[in-house]
């Protein structure tokens, strides 16, 4: 059994960025700039740009963050998508979800330039995904595929299970998974809420992706042995023994699961880090246009 460690290999892949940067800065070029919006005061979100401008002070990006308040209208947050889309010094940026009930976020989405949409929300790179056209991928899928890729897990021909079809992983990352590439050339699965026997199909299952965010819901009787299982879950649970009463788990029980597995992702330390990671491939990529 190994632990995909993400953490570890989110480190390397910085320091990779951060080369690179160094060697355009020697030619005389400039950072590159990811800027992020932010609205509102809510504590994951909060978290989440914190760590996103950290990463950026490692990669030797520039980086910006726009704070509104909750209240913020709709039509002053798509003025400020404008002004970053025709800003010349800004490479990428990112609107930090979700966002306040009153704004539609589908409508921010659209609004961002393609070419400057680094979450690769936007449905412009979501179909070039789609057809195998180069474009941003949204950030989480496309660190499980860089995980996959350094840790040489085998994918050609096998069965992958992926639990969930959201917009930001489940969908994108069956996607992937499905094709003609290296990761890639799966069959795929996908299972959600409403598909019976979701036991019997996982344990079908090479390579299970689980981003239900329902804490521990695979469990070792859904999992063969020898697969191969990714962790995308991040719920907080109450835990009395941390100082902050609360712990992050994930939506594989891996104290049960991992021996059965050839690879296993953990929670925290696994596709987390490769998230932000992603993002700021993205921005590199980007940046290069």
């Amino acid at each position: 059994m190994t632990i995909i460690d993400g953490k570890k290999t989110a480190a390397e892949i910085k320091q990779e960025i951060a080369a690179e940067v160094k060697e355009i800065e020697s030619k005389g070029g400039r950072a590159p700039h990811l800027a992020a919006i932010l609205v509102g005061h809510d504590g994951g979100s909060e978290t989440y740009v914190a760590n996103k401008v950290k990463a950026c002070g490692e990669c030797g990006f520039r980086s910006s963050l726009i704070r509104f308040e909750d209240d913020v209208t709709e039509e002053r947050l798509l003025e400020e998508i404008k002004r970053l889309n025709e800003d010349p010094e800004v490479d990428g940026f990112i609107v930090q979800l979700p966002l306040p009930r009153h704004i539609d976020e589908q409508r921010v989405i659209r609004a961002i330039d393609p070419d400057k949409d680094v979450d690769g929300f936007h449905p412009v790179n979501v179909g070039k995904m789609s057809i195998g056209l180069p474009g941003f991928v949204s950030a989480t899928p496309a660190g499980i595929i860089e995980l996959l890729r350094r840790y040489g897990v085998e994918t050609k021909g096998k069965h992958a299970v992926v639990l969930g079809r959201s917009n930001i992983v489940g969908k994108p990352m069956a996607t992937l998974l499905m094709q003609k590439a290296n990761p890639g050339n799966c069959t795929v699965t996908v299972c959600h809420s409403a598909t019976p026997n979701i036991k019997e199909i996982c344990r079908q299952a090479d390579i299970i992706v689980a981003a239900l965010g329902s804490p521990g819901f695979v469990t070792e009787d859904m999992v063969k042995p020898g697969a191969t299982v990714i962790d995308v879950g991040t719920t907080r649970v109450a835990d009395s023994t941390r100082k902050s009463g609360w712990r992050l788990r994930g939506d594989v029980d891996f104290d049960n699961v991992a021996e059965k597995c050839e690879f296993i992702t953990p929670v925290p330390g696994g596709v987390g880090p490769m998230t932000i990671c992603s993002l700021m491939m993205n921005t590199l990529k980007a940046y290069k246009g």
